[in-house]
Protein backbone atom coordinates (compact mmCIF):
# COMPACT_ATOMS: atom_id res chain seq x y z
CA UNK A 1 0.00 0.00 0.00
CA UNK A 2 1.20 3.47 -0.79
CA UNK A 3 0.65 6.28 1.49
CA UNK A 4 0.05 10.04 -0.11
CA UNK A 5 0.54 12.44 3.00
CA UNK A 6 -0.96 16.25 1.91
CA UNK A 7 -3.54 18.58 2.88
CA UNK A 8 -6.98 19.21 1.34
CA UNK A 9 -6.10 22.48 0.41
CA UNK A 10 -2.99 21.67 -1.18
CA UNK A 11 -3.21 21.57 -4.82
CA UNK A 12 -0.14 20.27 -5.45
CA UNK A 13 -1.56 17.06 -3.69
CA UNK A 14 -4.32 17.66 -5.55
CA UNK A 15 -2.41 17.48 -8.68
CA UNK A 16 -1.84 13.80 -7.35
CA UNK A 17 -4.91 12.61 -6.42
CA UNK A 18 -6.67 13.33 -9.19
CA UNK A 19 -4.03 11.17 -11.31
CA UNK A 20 -4.14 8.30 -8.63
CA UNK A 21 -8.20 8.32 -9.39
CA UNK A 22 -7.01 8.68 -13.69
CA UNK A 23 -4.89 5.59 -13.45
CA UNK A 24 -7.65 4.04 -11.33
CA UNK A 25 -5.30 3.35 -8.79
CA UNK A 26 -7.33 4.52 -5.50
CA UNK A 27 -7.34 1.35 -3.77
CA UNK A 28 -3.93 0.79 -3.75
CA UNK A 29 -3.06 4.41 -2.26
CA UNK A 30 -4.06 5.31 1.22
CA UNK A 31 -4.30 9.18 1.68
CA UNK A 32 -2.99 10.54 5.04
CA UNK A 33 -3.56 13.95 6.08
CA UNK A 34 -0.76 16.06 7.17
CA UNK A 35 -0.20 19.03 9.03
CA UNK A 36 3.41 21.07 7.54
CA UNK A 37 3.57 23.31 10.30
CA UNK A 38 3.42 21.05 12.96
CA UNK A 39 6.98 20.24 14.38
CA UNK A 40 5.69 17.08 15.64
CA UNK A 41 4.28 15.36 12.35
CA UNK A 42 6.21 12.54 11.04
CA UNK A 43 5.87 14.67 7.44
CA UNK A 44 9.44 16.09 8.23
CA UNK A 45 11.04 12.74 8.91
CA UNK A 46 9.75 10.94 5.52
CA UNK A 47 10.64 14.14 3.60
CA UNK A 48 13.31 16.78 4.82
CA UNK A 49 11.65 19.94 3.24
CA UNK A 50 8.21 19.20 5.84
CA UNK A 51 6.38 19.57 2.27
CA UNK A 52 3.52 17.66 0.68
CA UNK A 53 2.38 15.95 -1.18
CA UNK A 54 5.17 13.08 -0.22
CA UNK A 55 4.32 9.62 -1.29
CA UNK A 56 5.72 6.99 1.09
CA UNK A 57 6.08 3.89 -0.44
CA UNK A 58 5.70 0.27 1.33
CA UNK A 59 9.67 0.10 2.18
CA UNK A 60 9.46 3.46 3.74
CA UNK A 61 10.96 5.25 1.32
CA UNK A 62 9.65 8.87 0.32
CA UNK A 63 9.17 10.22 -2.98
CA UNK A 64 8.98 14.22 -3.38
CA UNK A 65 8.04 16.34 -5.36
CA UNK A 66 4.46 16.45 -7.46
CA UNK A 67 6.49 15.38 -10.87
CA UNK A 68 8.76 13.25 -9.26
CA UNK A 69 5.18 11.28 -7.83
CA UNK A 70 3.84 11.59 -11.29
CA UNK A 71 6.64 10.03 -12.74
CA UNK A 72 6.85 6.96 -10.17
CA UNK A 73 2.88 6.60 -10.55
CA UNK A 74 3.33 6.79 -14.64
CA UNK A 75 6.13 3.92 -14.77
CA UNK A 76 4.12 2.04 -11.99
CA UNK A 77 0.82 1.90 -14.18
CA UNK A 78 2.82 1.27 -17.50
CA UNK A 79 0.92 2.24 -19.60
CA UNK A 80 1.77 5.87 -20.72
CA UNK A 81 -1.27 7.68 -19.69
CA UNK A 82 0.03 10.50 -17.39
CA UNK A 83 2.98 11.16 -19.65
CA UNK A 84 2.84 9.56 -22.90
CA UNK A 85 5.54 7.81 -24.76
CA UNK A 86 4.88 9.61 -28.21
CA UNK A 87 6.03 12.67 -29.68
CA UNK A 88 3.57 14.55 -27.22
CA UNK A 89 5.58 13.31 -24.12
CA UNK A 90 7.29 17.45 -24.32
CA UNK A 91 4.33 19.24 -25.02
CA UNK A 92 2.51 17.40 -22.24
CA UNK A 93 5.48 17.64 -19.79
CA UNK A 94 6.08 21.47 -20.78
CA UNK A 95 2.37 21.81 -19.87
CA UNK A 96 2.92 20.61 -16.41
CA UNK A 97 5.74 22.76 -15.60
CA UNK A 98 4.00 25.72 -17.16
CA UNK A 99 1.02 25.16 -14.67
CA UNK A 100 3.17 24.05 -11.95
CA UNK A 101 4.87 27.49 -12.33
CA UNK A 102 1.70 29.30 -12.70
CA UNK A 103 0.67 27.48 -9.26
CA UNK A 104 4.21 28.29 -7.62
CA UNK A 105 3.49 32.32 -8.42
CA UNK A 106 -0.26 31.93 -6.88
CA UNK A 107 1.23 30.25 -3.86
CA UNK A 108 3.99 32.69 -3.40
CA UNK A 109 1.47 35.76 -3.39
CA UNK A 110 -0.97 33.63 -0.65
CA UNK A 111 1.96 32.98 1.05
CA UNK A 112 3.33 37.00 1.33
CA UNK A 113 0.05 37.58 2.68
CA UNK A 114 -0.24 34.95 5.18
CA UNK A 115 3.11 34.66 7.17
CA UNK A 116 4.41 38.67 6.21
CA UNK A 117 3.23 41.92 7.99
CA UNK A 118 1.49 44.25 5.46
CA UNK A 119 3.86 46.99 6.50
CA UNK A 120 6.64 44.30 4.93
CA UNK A 121 5.20 43.23 2.05
CA UNK A 122 6.73 44.40 -1.49
CA UNK A 123 4.39 45.42 -4.23
CA UNK A 124 6.64 45.20 -7.00
CA UNK A 125 7.43 41.52 -5.53
CA UNK A 126 3.89 40.80 -5.51
CA UNK A 127 3.41 42.19 -9.29
CA UNK A 128 6.35 40.47 -10.51
CA UNK A 129 3.87 36.88 -9.35
CA UNK A 130 0.69 38.29 -10.48
CA UNK A 131 2.54 38.81 -14.18
CA UNK A 132 3.62 35.28 -14.11
CA UNK A 133 0.04 34.23 -13.73
CA UNK A 134 -1.13 36.48 -16.14
CA UNK A 135 1.44 34.90 -18.94
CA UNK A 136 1.06 31.62 -18.19
CA UNK A 137 -2.86 32.09 -18.35
CA UNK A 138 -2.63 33.43 -21.82
CA UNK A 139 0.31 31.21 -23.07
CA UNK A 140 -2.87 28.52 -21.76
CA UNK A 141 -5.16 30.31 -23.50
CA UNK A 142 -3.22 30.67 -26.95
CA UNK A 143 -2.56 26.67 -26.97
CA UNK A 144 -5.78 25.32 -25.79
CA UNK A 145 -8.36 26.19 -28.38
CA UNK A 146 -9.66 22.62 -30.47
CA UNK A 147 -7.68 20.78 -28.45
CA UNK A 148 -9.90 17.65 -27.00
CA UNK A 149 -8.28 14.96 -25.99
CA UNK A 150 -9.42 11.69 -25.25
CA UNK A 151 -7.53 10.55 -22.45
CA UNK A 152 -6.16 12.76 -19.73
CA UNK A 153 -2.49 13.52 -19.18
CA UNK A 154 -0.93 15.59 -16.63
CA UNK A 155 -0.14 18.80 -18.30
CA UNK A 156 -4.15 18.86 -18.45
CA UNK A 157 -4.40 17.63 -14.74
CA UNK A 158 -1.95 20.65 -13.48
CA UNK A 159 -3.54 23.08 -15.87
CA UNK A 160 -7.53 22.07 -14.37
CA UNK A 161 -5.66 22.32 -10.48
CA UNK A 162 -3.95 25.61 -11.32
CA UNK A 163 -7.12 26.85 -12.31
CA UNK A 164 -9.11 25.79 -9.52
CA UNK A 165 -6.72 26.80 -6.99
CA UNK A 166 -7.16 30.56 -8.56
CA UNK A 167 -10.57 29.76 -8.09
CA UNK A 168 -10.14 29.16 -4.68
CA UNK A 169 -7.83 31.63 -3.16
CA UNK A 170 -8.50 34.45 -5.54
CA UNK A 171 -12.02 34.39 -6.37
CA UNK A 172 -11.76 33.37 -9.60
CA UNK A 173 -11.33 36.12 -11.27
CA UNK A 174 -9.41 34.96 -13.80
CA UNK A 175 -12.79 33.82 -15.51
CA UNK A 176 -13.98 37.11 -16.86
CA UNK A 177 -10.66 37.56 -18.88
CA UNK A 178 -10.16 34.00 -20.15
CA UNK A 179 -13.56 32.64 -21.34
CA UNK A 180 -11.95 29.43 -23.51
CA UNK A 181 -10.12 28.38 -20.28
CA UNK A 182 -13.51 28.52 -18.55
CA UNK A 183 -15.02 26.33 -21.36
CA UNK A 184 -12.08 24.40 -21.13
CA UNK A 185 -12.20 23.61 -17.64
CA UNK A 186 -15.74 22.43 -17.15
CA UNK A 187 -14.87 20.33 -20.17
CA UNK A 188 -12.43 18.72 -17.94
CA UNK A 189 -14.55 18.34 -15.21
CA UNK A 190 -17.33 16.57 -17.30
CA UNK A 191 -14.14 13.96 -18.31
CA UNK A 192 -12.49 13.92 -15.20
CA UNK A 193 -15.05 13.17 -11.83
CA UNK A 194 -12.04 13.57 -9.82
CA UNK A 195 -11.69 16.96 -10.47
CA UNK A 196 -14.97 17.85 -8.62
CA UNK A 197 -14.23 14.64 -6.16
CA UNK A 198 -11.12 16.52 -5.15
CA UNK A 199 -12.28 19.96 -4.75
CA UNK A 200 -10.78 21.83 -1.75
CA UNK A 201 -12.73 23.07 1.20
CA UNK A 202 -14.95 26.24 1.40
Amino acid sequence: MLTLRTSAASPFGRKIRIAVEVLGMGESVRLEPADTSDASDSLRQQNPLGKVPTLVLPDGQALFDSRVIIEYLDVVDGRGILIPRTEDRIRVLRHQALADGLLDAALLQVYEARFRPESHRLDSWLDYQREKVERALLAFASDIPGRRSTGVHIGEIALAVALGYLDFRFQGKWRTTYPVLVDWLQEFDRRVPAFGGTAPPL
